[in-house]
């Protein structure tokens, strides 16, 4: 365990702090600081990790009626260990001082506190292990699927059908 380590399920972040939590991750965000705070505004439950007063992890969960969501994790790389390979994105490649459990895990009490039925997450790449790692399981026959905002409905089906 890292030590100077603080965690915070009461404070929320500012979107400015979150927003340079994110770039220095490499993590693909948007730059509208309002939709930043919109995201935080509408989070059930947010925890963070920081040292020395910066923030270096972030978790939040989400509720939708009786389902609860670790919605995100993330840890800036160099508190993950020796095993953190790319170095992106704040995914949990490594969690060596078990900074983020820590931090899922309050995220996660939360929602179950809360009266949620199921906890689910979405998880990419070493995540899937994290996750695996705290409990969750594959859900099978499920297929994460994602509609570009950016285009209409026919735009994307000409751009699909070009692609096949």
């Amino acid at each position: 365990m890292y030590d100077g380590i603080e965690y915070d399920a009461r404070k929320r972040p500012e979107p400015r702090e979150l927003f340079a939590f994110y770039e220095r991750q490499k993590h693909p965000t948007t730059h509208f600081l309002g939709k930043l705070q919109r995201m935080l505004d509408s989070t059930f439950c947010v925890v963070t990790a920081r040292r020395d007063g910066e923030l270096i992890g972030f978790a939040r969960g989400t509720i939708d009626g009786p389902t609860g969501r670790l919605a995100e994790c993330k840890l800036d790389p160099s508190y993950q260990g020796p095993a953190c390979i790319t170095k992106t994105d704040g995914r949990i490649e490594h969690d060596a001082g078990g900074v983020a459990r820590h931090m899922a895990e309050l995220v996660i009490e939360a929602l179950r506190k809360a009266g949620v039925e199921r906890i689910d997450a979405l998880a990419y790449g070493t995540e899937v292990d994290f996750c695996e790692d705290m409990g969750f399981r594959k859900m099978h026959g499920l297929v994460a699927l994602e509609l570009p905002v950016g285009a209409t409905v026919a735009e994307f089906q000409a751009a699909a059908a070009a692609a096949v």
